[in-house]
């Protein structure tokens, strides 16, 4: 998804700029979809009902940077920010754990922005070590993300969106990622 969107922005505008009603709607898209491509993959319902709720809150952790993101002058660095944007699956979990929410919940969460070849964060998991949950997680909220207006960019039609994440779908697990196309495509 990196990629992606390196290559769909031209502006140097901000990478993370939050407004709530943007990210609840957010929320709720990967929320949606990450409960129909469970159910396509056969997930226990539980399992299915659990990673609805991760994918209201996987980006909870962005609420916790929101002193540095609103407290920027106009022209904020770039780098400085993505540091910081990185820091929020640790921070969403952070914030979650001792609330009552399940382990398959907060590791999905935790470990979102994971990739499967080994080159997302927070630590470089790579293939069956992420968890299923986050595996399912990373293809919807790229999904939705590209799909979406951004501060530096507009949404992308479905067809671009599909043909961005086929080009970086060394970041999916694969058997997610047809469970996705087949939800999209029934969709």
């Amino acid at each position: 998804m990196d990629a992606a969107y390196k290559r769909a922005s031209n502006t140097p505008e901000r990478i993370l700029e939050f407004d709530l009603t943007t990210e609840l709607n957010h929320g709720m898209a990967v929320s949606n979809l990450a409960y129909a491509v469970a159910t396509q993959l056969g997930l226990e319902e539980h399992l299915c009902y659990e990673l609805a709720i991760a994918g209201m809150l996987h980006d909870i952790g962005k609420l916790k940077l929101t002193c540095y993101i609103n407290g920027q002058e106009s022209n904020p660095l770039v780098i400085e920010e993505l540091k910081f944007v990185r820091m929020h699956p640790t921070l969403g979990y952070e914030e979650l754990k001792d609330q009552g929410y399940s382990d398959f919940i907060l590791e999905s969460i935790l470990y979102h922005h994971e990739n499967y070849d080994g080159s997302g964060y927070p630590s470089n998991k790579a293939g069956e070590e992420i968890p299923i949950g986050a595996r399912i997680l990373r293809v919807c909220d790229v999904f939705s993300a590209l799909s979406s207006d951004r501060p530096y960019r507009k949404a992308f039609d479905r067809a671009t969106v599909m043909e961005l994440m086929i080009d970086e779908v060394k970041n999916f697990d694969m058997d997610v990622f047809i469970a996705f196309q087949k939800v999209i495509h029934n969709t």
